[in-house]
């Protein structure tokens, strides 16, 4: 069972709920939001392996180029360049497709690796805990995404993905068996929601809707929940204390009283997903 995590904007809570459920499910933790992987603060796994991710792009050997510019006319991303007296790579803008090394006349481009990151994984107790970390600067998240992924397939998981409803959300969510968006009772966290709720509908992914921070403006999720028969699993308090357990880097769970609301919470994903 692979549950993914999502929200359609930042800053809703996605990853508490995503390592709290962790903690309670004793699901391995996989933190696909490669370009800000912050779920380790929280369950301060111990690591015990980190690779490298690589990606390749092409090289190429002037003892045999001939400056013809096929590659270049073959690379879709404008990642090659002919200047007549060079091809000039540019390869942050390279997807690694390989259509330049097969097209070249002279087999005169190779393939060479390139570190884009890694991926660390560690233990929080008996939960396997699993990041992707994309190098600063770095464009294209995909490749580490569908690597970190890689890793905890076959294991009962919570997938923390990135914010919005970008390719790598996509990426993230794909073939996962249900997904959880979380929002904030606001008219922003409701417009962002939607479209969350638009993206898990056009691909076929059950789903449900945590509301953090609930407050006096709950109804808005609320309503609209019940307007789209829309499961609604849990709501979680506006709460001083919530914020103190966050800001100290500590999981809900870890106070008896946010313990009972994430068990309720997993108590109706498990029974929804079973459903399903």
């Amino acid at each position: 069972m692979r549950i993914s995590v999502l929200s359609g904007k930042g800053g809703t809570g996605k990853t508490t709920v995503a390592t709290n459920l962790a903690k309670t499910l004793e699901y391995t933790y996989i933190d696909c939001d490669v370009e800000e992987p912050n779920g380790f603060i929280f369950l301060k796994p111990r690591i015990l392996d980190s690779k490298e991710v690589n990606v390749l792009v092409p090289a190429v050997n002037y003892d045999r180029c001939t400056l013809c510019g096929e590659c270049v006319r073959a690379c879709q991303f404008n990642a090659l360049a002919n200047t007549g007296k060079e091809i000039v790579i540019f390869e942050k803008l390279c997807h690694s497709c390989g259509a330049c090394s097969l097209i070249c006349p002279e087999n005169a481009v190779d393939e060479i690796p390139r570190i884009i990151g890694k991926i660390d994984t560690g233990k929080h107790n008996e939960i396997t805990c699993i990041r992707g970390v994309l190098n600063i600067g770095e464009p294209m998240s995909g490749p580490i995404i569908s690597e970190v992924k890689s890793m905890g397939s076959g294991d009962n998981a919570i997938l923390d993905c990135s914010p919005g409803s970008s390719c790598n959300v996509v990426k993230a969510i794909k073939d996962t068996d249900y997904a959880i968006l979380v929002t904030e009772p606001t008219e922003f966290g409701l417009h962002d929601l939607k479209i969350a709720v638009e993206l898990v509908i056009k691909m076929g992914i059950p789903y449900g809707v945590i509301i953090n921070r609930g407050d006096e403006y709950s109804h808005l999720i609320e309503d609209y929940c019940d307007e789209n028969n829309i499961q609604l699993l849990g709501n979680i308090p506006f709460d001083r204390r919530i914020a103190k357990l966050y800001s100290e880097g500590r999981l809900l769970v870890d106070d008896e009283i946010y313990k009972k609301v994430f068990i309720k919470i997993a108590q109706s994903i498990e029974g929804v997903v079973l459903c399903n």
